[in-house]
C-alpha cells in the first residue's frame, strides 16, 4: 500500500469532462492528486517531465481519452507503451467511442483497460469508482 496520495494523468481537452472526472474521484476514499493533460502532446511532455512539466511525478495511473487535439490517444498510448521508462504505467483509455475498431486498437496497443464513459451520470460516477477501487486500492503497481 503507498504511503502517498495516488498520482493520476487524466489525458482531457473536454473541460467538463476534466471536471466530472475529478469530482468522481473525489467520491471515493483514496487519496489521489489529480494532473491533467489537454492534449497528446501535453501528456507526453508531461510523462517526459519536459519542459514546464520538469519536476513533475511519474503517474501512477493514466487515464486516457481517445479524441484530442494535437495528438491523439492512439498515438500517445502507442509512444507510452513503445517507452522502456513509461510502458509499465497502466493505462485505461476513458472514451466516448464504443466503436469495435477503437477497442481493438487500444487493446493491440496494449491499453490496460478500456472503459466507455457512461452517458448517465450515476453510471459515470460508478464506473469511475469501481475503476479507482480496483486500480488504486486492488491490484499492486509498479514503483518507478
Amino acid at each position: 500500500m503507498m504511503e502517498r496520495p495516488f498520482d493520476i494523468l487524466l489525458v482531457e481537452d473536454n473541460a467538463a469532462d476534466i471536471g466530472l472526472t475529478d469530482e468522481a474521484l473525489r467520491e471515493a476514499s483514496t487519496p489521489y492528486t489529480l494532473h491533467v493533460a489537454r492534449d497528446g502532446e501535453d501528456a507526453l511532455a508531461f510523462l517526459r517531465r519536459q519542459g514546464t512539466h520538469a519536476g513533475q511525478p511519474r503517474p501512477d495511473l493514466i487515464l486516457l481519452d481517445l479524441n484530442m487535439p494535437r495528438k491523439g490517444g492512439r498515438e500517445v498510448l502507442a509512444e507510452i507503451k513503445e517507452d522502456s521508462d513509461l510502458r509499465r504505467i497502466p493505462v485505461v483509455v476513458l472514451t466516448t467511442s464504443s466503436d469495435l475498431d477503437d477497442i481493438r486498437a487500444a487493446y493491440n496497443l496494449h491499453a490496460n483497460c478500456y472503459l466507455v464513459k457512461p452517458v448517465d451520470l450515476s453510471q459515470f460516477f460508478n464506473a469511475i469508482a469501481a475503476l479507482k477501487g480496483f486500480w488504486l486500492s486492488v491490484v499492486t503497481l509498479p514503483s518507478e
